[in-house]
């Protein structure tokens, strides 16, 4: 696992370092962002592991709300958003070794008022093809909240990377 990165995780790692700080920071790497869809990944290392080497499932929750944030902002025209609701449902463990999927979809798109589900899962080695659920979370965010001067820069990073 720690092999060098390939040039296809390397521009995952560098995208997640231009739009979300804290999950690169997790190691997590976003690989597809459209008003339709987020997703990415993230290895499980000690980085981002509770006590009894599992994933944290604050760590999930951070996933949850990156994602779900990244796609209202896209999906609400790059509106400012705000989270005003984050459910976590941690069903199975992820544990230090395994690589986590992630992917946030909208179940309601508003004018002002946006709902994502957001599932984590991994794969079992010797059945790659079947999906492991291993958490799952609904967000609710509000939209259509102006973008103050300060934070403008953020639309042109998310531009940037997002498939429009």
């Amino acid at each position: 696992m720690e092999d060098q990165p390939s040039s296809s995780s390397s521009s995952a790692s560098s995208r997640t370092a231009d739009l979300d700080a804290p999950l690169h920071a997790m190691g997590f790497e976003i690989d597809e962002l459209s008003a339709h869809r987020v997703t990415g990944r993230l290895p499980i290392t000690r980085k981002c592991c509770q006590g009894f080497e599992v994933l944290h499932g604050g760590v999930s929750a951070m996933i949850a709300e990156g994602l779900a944030s990244l796609g209202a902002h896209l999906a609400c025209g790059f509106q400012r958003i705000a989270g005003i609701q984050l459910s976590t449902n941690h069903v199975k463990p992820a544990q230090l070794g395994d690589l986590v999927y992630a992917e946030a979809t909208p179940v309601s798109i508003g004018k002002t008022i946006q709902v994502w589900e957001v599932q984590l899962w991994k794969t079992d080695p010797s059945k790659p093809k079947d999906k492991i659920l291993v958490s799952s979370s609904r967000m609710t965010l509000m939209g259509n909240i102006p973008v103050p001067e300060y934070a403008k820069g953020n639309i042109l990073r998310v531009k940037k990377h997002a498939k429009l």
